[in-house]
């Protein structure tokens, strides 16, 4: 297995993943989610594939095939006055396919982001987990990752179908 980053050829096997990830959190939360969807396009990721602000990369197997990415985002540090400016690598969705998961792919994944977030001069690697998602936030409290700050909701009222 190789990590890089991600190319045109591996945008089909990337949206199969994004459906994966969707129907985890459609299920955790049917109120905001819509089954059979994904997160992006095949054109909006044809267009993240040339942003070296937010970088995808791919875990591909012998064949060159994906089987798992990490999408990240570089941002800048504070959104604030009275905060130390730095630098993060904000990770916005990672997945392994469910067919490899449990073969260390997303440790891998994870590391490899570690190090380019280090060779980019971040501060910090961060992201958000949903609640619900208990396999997720087990799985990043085991890459070390801990709570920085909760968003809290107050739904006030069903949206109309």
């Amino acid at each position: 297995m190789q990590i890089r980053r991600a190319e045109e050829n591996d945008i089909p096997k990337i949206l199969a993943l994004l459906n994966q990830v969707l129907e985890i959190h459609a299920a955790i939360r049917p109120d905001i989610f819509i089954p059979g969807t994904t997160k992006y396009t095949d054109k909006m990721l044809y267009d993240m594939l040339k942003d070296d602000q937010k970088p995808i990369y791919v875990a591909a197997d012998d064949s060159d095939s994906c089987i798992g990415y990490a999408f990240c985002q570089l941002r800048e540090q504070p959104f604030s006055t009275n905060m130390v400016q730095f630098r993060s690598l904000f990770i916005d969705d990672l997945c392994v396919d469910q067919s490899c998961r449990g073969c260390h792919i997303g440790e891998q994944l994870f590391d490899y982001v570690k190090q380019e977030a280090r060779r980019l001069g971040c501060y910090e690697v961060n992201l958000n987990v949903w609640a619900g998602n208990t396999a997720a936030e087990r799985f990043y409290e085991k890459m070390g990752l801990k709570t920085k700050e909760r968003q809290l909701e107050y739904i006030l009222e069903k949206p109309e179908s």
